[in-house]
């Protein structure tokens, strides 16, 4: 991900910047109205009286309530908002802010309360009254045409803030987000086993190499992206490997070494410094080529509804449900090689991201805090028998068959009979699909 996409992807998530394209069309939409108005405006007073036939007095009068009435329901709108914010943060988890925060929908409706504000300010000051008088009528009326539908707006807003805050909501817009990027980053279904050995093989230091040196981070913050293209380009040009230490959601301060590069003579500094910003470092995590930090928000959903002062199973029991869906469209998909050549010869190693890994960061935290919990247990054992279906070869197989033996040991924690012979019916059917 380069610079601009970087900047674009901060922007679509701001509560600002769709508003401000909203409110510079309204100035264009009143403008053209009044333009349009100025030459006919007597031709659609004498053709539709009622419609367009308003004084100058009546005009400004109208146009003054809808700007004050929108001027209250931003207000309003806003309140609503962030007691919305407010909520889903303490409910489930901060990290989910974002996610509100750059809902299109929130936006628009933000956007067209204060376009009409703006809209009505226009058209009022090209209204005038006594000998002279002038009235855009058109103007005027589409006023009260938007006055009408932001009205229609703010009662489905009231609707969709009631169903956006709802857990089911939440948790699928994560999880439709995390599969995205994972469309986006990963290979589609694959039908054979892989690449050939040779394409992942991680060389040792070039024998050819002389020099080694380091590339430092510049700032503290959680690696939101890395450029793999350019990293390539610029070993390429300097006939060097480049090592990237450092991967996506990795947290750096400064002076933490991000990547290496080994040639014959030591890099200019400027080939350093094209290596640093190689990774865009900034205060928070994206799911956009960070699949890991959407398992990441679901799963501190699920530990937020198993702590004693939430105790919301159903909740939790919802989290494992999405997150083995995640895996599941993981399962049959080829992960990026960590080796990345130019005419054959290798010139980027970057840190490889692996399917045990993110099965781990699922479930790991969630299997400690759901010691005692027959529902979650079983429903994180039948989410490993639906993972096992849909792996396609040993490298998926095994870390699944090496994480249903770990949750086998929850069977202590299950105080009765009862709990313990339900427990032992699940994982014997997901060894059953593994084995096949």
């Amino acid at each position: 991900m380069n610079r601009l996409e970087l900047l674009w992807t901060h922007l679509r998530s701001s509560f600002w910047f769709l508003p401000m394209l909203i409110y510079a069309a309204s100035i264009v939409i009143a403008v053209a109205l009044i333009e349009a108005d100025a030459g006919n405006a007597r031709g659609l007073i004498d053709h539709w009286p009622r419609l367009f036939g308003s004084g100058a007095a009546g005009a400004r009068g109208m146009l003054s309530t809808i700007a004050g009435s929108m001027m209250t329901v931003v207000g309003v709108t806003f309140s609503m908002t962030l007691v919305t914010l407010a909520l889903a943060s303490s409910q489930y988890t901060s990290r989910i802010l974002r996610n509100f925060m750059s809902d299109r929908l929130t936006q628009i409706v933000l956007g067209i309360f204060g376009g009409i504000f703006i809209y009505c300010l226009i058209v009022l000051r090209t209204i005038r009254g006594g000998e002279d008088d002038y009235v855009p009528s058109l103007a005027v009326l589409f006023g009260v045409v938007f006055a009408i539908g932001g009205i229609t707006m703010l009662i489905f807003f009231i609707h969709h803030i009631a169903s956006s805050i709802q857990a089911s909501s939440i948790i699928e817009s994560v999880t439709q987000e995390t599969l995205a990027a994972i469309d986006r980053l990963l290979p589609a279904d694959r039908d054979d086993e892989g690449p050939a050995l040779e394409d992942r093989t991680v060389p040792a230091t070039s024998l050819h190499a002389s020099t080694s040196q380091k590339v430092t981070a510049t700032r503290i913050g959680y690696i939101q992206s890395i450029d793999a293209e350019t990293a390539l380009r610029v070993a390429t040009e300097h006939e060097a490997i480049v090592r990237l230490e450092r991967g996506v959601g990795e947290f750096v301060v400064i002076g933490t070494g991000l990547a290496s590069i080994e040639s014959q003579t030591p890099a200019p500094e400027d080939v350093i410094d094209r290596l640093a910003k190689v990774f865009n470092i900034y205060r928070f995590r994206t799911v956009d080529q960070d699949p890991g930090f959407g398992i990441r928000q679901i799963v501190d959903i699920a530990l937020r509804a198993l702590s004693p002062s939430v105790n919301d199973t159903t909740t939790a029991a919802m989290c494992v449900d999405y997150l083995s869906a995640i895996l599941a469209h993981l399962a049959g998909r080829e992960f990026p090689s960590c080796v990345h050549r130019h005419e054959g010869a290798v010139r980027v190693v970057s840190v490889e991201q692996t399917f045990s890994g993110l099965l781990a960061g699922a479930f790991d935290q969630i299997r400690s805090s759901a010691r005692g919990n027959l529902s979650i247990i079983v429903r994180m054992l039948e989410a490993l028998q639906r993972l096992a279906a849909r792996a396609r070869d040993d490298q998926r197989r095994r870390p699944l068959a090496e994480y249903l033996d770990c949750m086998t040991e929850l069977r202590d924690s299950l105080a009765s009979v009862y709990e313990r012979d339900q427990f032992d019916a699940t994982p014997r059917r997901a060894r059953g699909v593994l084995g096949r």
